[in-house]
C-alpha cells in the first residue's frame, strides 16, 4: 500500500530534487499513519462481515433491479457470493500482497458465473461498485466512531481503495466477456451443426423444434432453398441481397463451395397456392457475374428442407459455367434426367446412338439442328434463321436424323424422347 502511494506521487510530481529531500520523509510518515488507521478499521469490518454482507444485499435489492430475481431464486447463493467478495476485498486492504491473487480469482469466478447465468454486465459492475462504496463508507464510519481525529488520514488511502475497485471491475468485465464469447461461439457452432443436419436431411425429429427456435423460423412453414456458388473472386457479401427476395425471412448456411439459403415462403397457415409458393421464391436478376444460383421448389415444413436443398443443388448443377439462375420448376424434364443419370445416359444412347457414332463434324451439325428445331417449337423457318442456313437445309437435316434413328418427329412420343435425350447429353456430358 505504501509503495503504491509513493509510486503514484512520483508519477504525478516527478522525482524529488535534493532541495526537497525532506518532503518524502513527511509524506512517508503520513502514509504510515493512514495505513495504520485503514488497518484498524478494516479489522473491525472483517469481524463484522455478516452484517456488512446483509447491508450489501439490501442495497442490491433496493438499487439494482437485475439482482432482485437472483435474490428471489437463490437468496443463499447470492448472499454467499457477496460475502466471499467482501471478505477478499477487506482482506486485501489488510494484506494486499498475499491476498491480492485470491481476491482476483474470486472476482473472476463471479464474473464468469454471472455471465453463464445471463445477469447483465452493467448490473454486475454496479454491484461491485456498490460493494466498494459500502466498504469505504464503513471504513469512514468506523474511524469516525472510534477515532474521529483520524478520519482525515483516510484521504491518503482513498485512491488505493478505489483503484482496487476499478481493477476488480475491469477483471469482472473481462471474465464476463470471455464467457460471453465462448457461449456465443458454442451457440453458433450448435446452430451450424443443426442447420447442416437439416440441409443434409439427417436431422432427428426431436431436433427440428430446436432448430426452428435457433433459426427463428416456424417449424410448420413453407420453405424453399437457394443454392449459390461462384462469385468468390469479388467476395460473396453482395450475393445474398441480389438473389433473395426483399423482406424475406432467410437463414444463410455457408459452405466450402456452395452456400445455401433457407427461405421462408409462407407460414403454413394461409394455404396459398400461387406460383411463388409452388415454384419457389423469385430471385433477383442482378446476381454478380460468375455467380450460379439454383432455386428449388417449395416444401412443406422445416423437416423437409433436406429435400429442398437436394432439389436446389440439382438446379444449381444445371447452371451454365459462366453463371446464371435456374429455377427447377422451369426445368422439370431436365430434373427428371438429372435425378437418375444412369437412365438419362441410357436414353441418350438408345435414341441418339446412331447420330453420336457419326464423324464429329457431321454429328454436331445434326444434333445442333435438331436442338434448334425443338427450341423453336418445331419451326424450320425460325431454326434456319438461328442456324444461318436455308429452311430446306434444316428440313433435310431433320429427315436424316429420322432415318438414322428410326424415329419420326411427327410422332409426339418420339419428340419427347428426342428432347429428353438431347437434354441428357447436354447435362451429363461432363459428369
Amino acid at each position: 500500500m505504501q509503495q503504491a502511494l509513493r509510486s503514484r506521487a512520483e508519477l504525478v510530481h516527478g522525482p524529488p530534487s535534493a532541495a526537497l529531500s525532506r518532503a518524502p520523509k513527511v509524506r512517508s510518515l503520513i502514509d504510515a499513519d493512514a495505513v495504520r488507521v485503514l488497518h484498524r478499521s478494516a479489522r473491525v469490518l472483517l469481524n463484522n462481515l455478516p452484517e456488512l454482507t446483509d447491508r450489501l444485499v439490501a442495497a442490491l435489492r433496493e438499487r439494482e433491479p437485475a439482482y432482485r430475481s437472483a435474490l428471489e431464486s437463490d437468496p443463499a447463493g447470492t448472499w454467499q457470493e457477496a460475502h466471499r467478495s467482501l471478505r477478499h476485498s477487506v482482506g486485501s486492504l489488510l494484506d494486499p500482497r498475499s491476498a491480492r491473487d485470491a481476491a482476483l480469482r474470486c472476482s473472476w469466478r463471479i464474473g464468469a458465473s454471472r455471465a453463464e447465468q445471463g445477469l447483465p454486465l452493467d448490473a454486475l459492475l454496479h454491484a461491485f461498485r456498490l460493494g466498494g462504496s459500502l466498504i469505504w463508507q464503513s471504513l469512514v464510519e468506523e474511524t469516525s466512531r472510534t477515532a474521529p481525529e483520524d478520519v482525515r488520514l483516510l484521504v491518503h488511502v482513498a485512491a488505493d481503495v478505489w483503484n482496487f475497485v476499478d481493477e476488480h471491475c475491469t477483471l469482472v468485465a473481462e471474465a464476463y466477456r470471455k464467457v460471453e464469447r465462448q457461449h456465443a461461439w458454442r451457440q453458433e457452432h450448435r446452430v451450424r451443426l443443426l442447420t447442416a443436419a437439416l440441409l443434409d436431411g439427417t436431422s432427428r425429429i426431436a431436433d427440428v423444434a430446436e432448430t426452428a427456435e435457433a433459426l427463428d423460423l416456424p417449424e410448420q412453414g413453407r420453405y424453399a432453398v437457394i443454392a449459390v456458388a461462384g462469385g468468390r473472386q469479388a467476395g460473396r457479401t453482395c450475393v445474398p441481397g441480389a438473389v433473395v427476395p426483399a423482406g424475406a425471412r432467410v437463414y444463410w448456411h455457408t459452405g466450402t463451395e456452395v452456400d445455401h439459403c433457407i427461405v421462408l415462403v409462407g407460414d403454413g397457415e394461409s394455404g396459398g397456392d400461387g406460383d411463388g409458393e409452388r415454384n419457389g421464391p423469385t430471385v433477383g436478376l442482378t446476381a454478380p457475374a460468375g455467380t450460379r444460383v439454383g432455386v428449388g421448389p417449395v416444401v412443406a415444413g422445416l423437416a423437409a428442407v433436406g429435400d429442398a436443398r437436394r432439389l436446389a443443388d440439382m438446379a444449381l448443377s444445371m447452371c451454365a459455367d459462366d453463371g446464371g439462375t435456374v429455377r427447377l420448376s422451369e426445368q422439370l424434364p431436365a430434373a427428371l434426367v438429372m435425378s437418375c443419370p444412369e437412365l438419362g445416359g441410357a436414353l441418350a444412347e438408345r435414341v441418339l446412338g446412331p447420330l453420336l457414332r457419326l464423324e464429329p463434324s457431321d454429328r454436331d451439325i445434326l444434333l445442333d439442328t435438331l436442338a434448334a428445331w425443338l427450341d423453336c417449337d418445331g419451326s424450320a423457318q425460325r431454326a434456319s434463321a438461328r442456324l444461318y442456313c436455308h429452311r430446306n437445309t434444316v428440313l433435310n437435316r431433320l429427315k436424316r436424323c429420322e432415318q438414322l434413328t428410326g424415329r419420326s418427329l411427327a410422332r409426339p412420343a418420339d419428340m419427347v424422347e428426342f428432347s429428353l435425350a438431347l437434354t441428357a447429353r447436354r447435362l451429363l456430358r461432363d459428369m
